[in-house]
């Protein structure tokens, strides 16, 4: 008779599934607030974000201004009077090399936080077997963890076209942050921010681009006015894009497309980028086991993550839009306190969001045509070209400017935004002044720093009250 193995089994009071910025952080609070958790993951701890997303595309962003800044300075005109006596050389090896080391980094940062919070961690892929019961597939073997409380946090996954599967020279953005070399002639499907971030960086390392949207603008979730500088800026630097154009599919050395006016072309590429959306991973970890119910796509949860089932919470990504790291660190915090017994709800007036494009986009809040009909709005805008910060930069001459969305009865702040480079970090404020209701005499009595680009907020406010004082 053969000899049955008993699979161990691990009773804990909060098991979090996936370690990325909703996962870890609620692993983390949970673990700080005294619960017994355990969190499960069979990638490396950080998820989409810091190991193949977020992190690393921006370490890559840096690195490609740096070179494109150099090469600038070996033109014979130079560059603010520096000049070199030849371009630069670009080892991306050593690039990418350098990528990964911040990315290890952070992985190493995030593992030793889970560590000090006494949160336990078993690296394999879970699968449920009923709302509270789930069996990690081990490099050990299995283990079954049964929980009081579970979150949810399995992230979401780029979208595939079937016309395009991903194989071969298709590839996604997680393909992009792990090329060996700088692509000749790299076509990106999709003028989103993931598409245009990757393509303008790949740009500046020296890649021929070209984008196809199927659209008729690029970066279609933002106003056209913020996007204008961006678009200008792909002109300027011979980055092809074609809009309102269909995908076909692979054809000899490169894409073959469709265009608005219903020409047949194909484009030559090394690689080509599909960058169409990202849709939540709801599949082959036992969701249907688990009995949840659906919103539409996403997992129905209440204002507080909780699903129908007692018990069982879900946060980030897998939940719905916006689908942004930030997001769901707040609501892995919050839910993390809720098992705890605190009382919390998920209300935030405005998440923030920032492109890293070339310039920058951020929006918080409602834009001026987002406002709801039979509100009256006022609204205020100042250029980078009059902020002596962004001029030192040399960020003032791109179209870049700062804006601020108020309701005229009462001057209540309903949205902010800007386009410039560097402006990214103006997100905290953005956040900040909706989440604390501002008027805009709150923006116009704070004094803000000079010379910083913050002072743009400020003018802007001035601006909507009619008094603006560097325009």
């Amino acid at each position: 008779m053969a000899e049955t193995i008993k699979t161990p089994v691990l009773n804990v009071g909060v098991l979090v599934i996936g370690g990325g910025p909703g996962g870890y952080v609620a692993a983390i609070r949970a673990g700080q607030l005294g619960l017994d958790t355990v969190l499960v993951d069979a990638d490396r701890l950080g998820g989409t974000c810091l190991i193949r997303g977020c992190i690393p595309s921006k370490a890559l962003i840096h690195a490609a201004g740096l070179y494109e800044e150099m090469t600038l300075a070996a033109a014979s005109s130079g560059r603010f009077g520096i000049h070199l006596d030849a371009r630069p050389a670009l080892n991306f090896t050593e690039t990418m090399a350098w990528k990964e080391g911040v990315v290890d980094r952070l992985n190493g940062g995030v593992t030793a936080l889970l560590k000090r919070a006494k949160v336990r961690t078993l690296a394999g892929k879970a699968v449920f077997g009923d709302a509270k019961r789930c069996t990690v597939e081990t490099a050990d073997g299995p283990v079954t963890v049964v929980a009081e409380n579970v979150i949810l946090a399995t992230g979401s996954l780029p979208v595939e076209l079937p016309n395009l599967p991903f194989g071969g020279k298709v590839i996604s953005s997680t393909g992009a942050l792990s090329l060996s070399a700088v692509p000749k002639r790299l076509v990106v499907v999709g003028a989103g921010y993931i598409g245009l971030e990757l393509g303008i960086a790949y740009a500046k390392l020296g890649a021929q681009v070209t984008v196809v949207e199927a659209q008729d603008r690029i970066l279609p979730l933002y106003d056209a006015q913020l996007t204008q500088p961006v678009r200008r800026w792909l002109e300027k630097h011979g980055v092809t894009v074609h809009l309102g154009a269909k995908a076909i599919g692979q054809e000899g050395e490169g894409l073959a497309i469709e265009t608005r006016d219903g020409q047949r072309q194909v484009l030559p590429a090394d690689h080509i980028l599909v960058t169409v959306g990202r849709r939540p991973n709801t599949e082959g970890w036992g969701r249907e086991a688990m009995g949840l119910a659906m919103n539409g796509r996403f997992i129905a949860v209440d204002d507080r993550c909780a699903t129908p089932t007692t018990g069982v919470y879900a946060i980030g990504d897998v939940v719905g839009e916006p689908m942004l790291a930030h997001k769901a660190s707040a609501q892995g915090e919050m839910v993390a306190e809720i098992i705890a017994g605190k009382r919390r709800r998920f209300d935030p007036v405005s998440i923030v969001a920032v492109c890293f494009t070339e310039p920058e986009i951020v929006t918080a809040g409602l834009g001026p045509d987002e406002v709801p009909a039979g509100v009256e709005t006022v609204v205020g805008q100042f250029p980078w070209a009059a902020n002596g910060r962004a001029l030192s930069m040399d960020a003032g001459d791109d179209g870049g400017f700062v804006r601020v969305v108020a309701r005229k009865a009462d001057h209540r702040i309903l949205g902010l935004q800007a386009v410039g480079r560097h402006i990214s970090e103006l997100a905290g404020e953005f956040a900040t002044l909706l989440e604390m209701g501002a008027v805009l005499e709150d923006v116009a009595g704070i004094i803000h720093a000079h010379p910083t680009l913050s002072e743009g907020v400020h003018e802007s406010a001035l601006k909507a009250l009619g008094h603006a004082i560097h325009i």
